[in-house]
């Protein structure tokens, strides 16, 4: 496999057992040299959240819309419409949509990438991920893989193919993320959400009010190292650990979620480290067995996705 060649524990095998002698080696000159050329991001003055402003009915958005909820926990599919052709008034509709569904489709779509970067403007301050390297990149291109996450976890500390939410260790996580699929192959490249509302629900009370009194850790560090030794690229600024209430209430909707992601939580800071990794390993149990809380999107070329980075964790 042609990625293994990045990583640098292959460079470095056992006589013994014919395999990398590390899962991350700390030798590894990439991660050791490299300097970020941003530093860590001060808090943001957050704007208030733009489904705030939607009619509750969303008559404006669903009278050019056809609604087709996909479970009765999340997903849902917009028929006969064009993201490009939303007025404000809809897109505000739209997030309150996608607040209370989690995640929102839409296929055959004519936007163009930069219609994508105005659009979503709408929403408030564009998010940078730590992978930009360019100062006026105002977008992520993701690219296609078929590399098997599976081996590369084993020899690379980020669970990178495991539910997340995007860069949830930011002091301010994103919120709402659009995602347009512009090549595809005939079979897989799914991509899977489950609802955090659900999540935190299927728990039991008291185990409901347990949770509610955690700070979740989250941290960058995993990622930082593992963007740079398998990707190669950035990260544009110094990794961060932060605390976020283990269950978070959405600022629109009232409803309670599940703030727990493996992609990037690696305990909780009023536990001690056995109990921390006890609750995770439930957690990840949890999440993985969530079919009732689950939808799964089979991409086209022209499809796209937004979802609440808040409160629908996803996995590709």
């Amino acid at each position: 496999m042609a990625t293994r060649n990045k990583v640098e524990a292959y460079n470095h095998i056992s006589p013994d057992s014919g395999f990398p002698i590390t899962l991350h080696p700390l030798f590894n000159p990439k991660i050791k040299d490299h300097v970020p050329p941003h530093p860590i991001r001060e808090p943001l003055v957050v704007e208030k959240d733009r489904a705030s402003f939607a009619d509750p009915e969303k008559k404006a958005l669903l009278s050019v819309a056809k609604q087709v909820d996909l479970t009765e926990s999340i997903g849902t599919v917009l028929e006969g419409v064009q993201l490009s052709q939303l007025t404000p008034q809809q897109l505000d509709e739209l997030a309150l949509l996608v607040a209370e569904r989690g995640v929102v489709f839409f296929r055959g779509q004519d936007l163009t990438t930069e219609g994508q970067v105005r659009l979503f403007e709408h929403y408030g301050t564009l998010d940078r991920h730590p992978a930009q390297t360019a100062a006026d990149q105002r977008h992520v291109v993701i690219r296609g893989s078929r590399e098997d996450h599976r081996e590369l976890l084993k020899y690379t500390p980020w669970p990178s193919g495991d539910f997340h939410a995007d860069t949830s260790f930011e002091v301010n996580p994103p919120s709402y993320s659009l995602l347009r699929m512009e090549e595809h192959p005939a079979v897989g490249g799914d991509t899977a959400w489950v609802s955090q509302y659900g999540l935190y629900d299927a728990l039991s009370p008291a185990l409901r009010g347990f949770v509610d009194s955690l700070h979740a850790v989250h941290t960058s560090r995993l990622q930082y190292d593992t963007i740079l030794d398998l990707w190669g690229v950035g990260p544009n600024r110094p990794p961060i650990d932060t605390h976020h209430p283990a269950v978070r209430t959405h600022p629109v909707t009232g409803l309670k979620a599940l703030n727990v992601n493996p992609g990037f939580v690696t305990g909780f800071a009023e536990l001690k480290k056995t109990e921390s990794d006890k609750l995770l390993d439930f957690f990840a149990y949890h999440i993985h067995s969530a079919d009732d809380h689950y939808v799964r999107w089979k991409w086209e070329v022209g499809s796209v996705a937004m979802w609440d980075n808040r409160y629908a964790f996803r996995r590709a």
